[in-house]
């Protein structure tokens, strides 16, 4: 194999390296963001059965993204949630919801 053939398979490696990375940090990033709500709404979002506070996992993006907009501004009432999304910037609500979105459905959401 000659040097060219070699340094084009090493830049076309390193590019899909670099796009696999980039894909992993934005993944990792957004798991941490939904971390953040883990202690209340369970793990990836899957709320404990029967429990006061509702999953995330499988609803809707535009709907969690509602949500915490209504939060956020004051137009849904809470008794954590409104201070918690004011905390928050448009772009990491809409990455929340995205993660959360890609979840399985609440059984009772099916």
């Amino acid at each position: 194999m000659n040097s060219s053939l070699r340094m084009v398979i090493g830049v076309l490696a390193a590019t899909a390296s670099a796009g696999a990375l980039a894909q992993d940090a934005t993944a990792l990033r957004a798991r941490a963001l939904a971390a953040t709500c883990a202690q209340c709404h369970g793990t990836d979002g899957r709320a404990v059965e029967g429990g006061a506070v509702p999953g995330l996992a499988g609803l809707p993006a535009t709907y969690l993204v509602e949500q915490m907009n209504a939060f956020k501004s004051g137009a849904r009432a809470g008794s954590v949630m409104p201070q918690l999304a004011k905390g928050y910037s448009e772009a990491q609500i809409a990455e929340l919801a995205a993660w959360f979105a890609r979840g399985p459905a609440p059984a009772a959401a099916k």
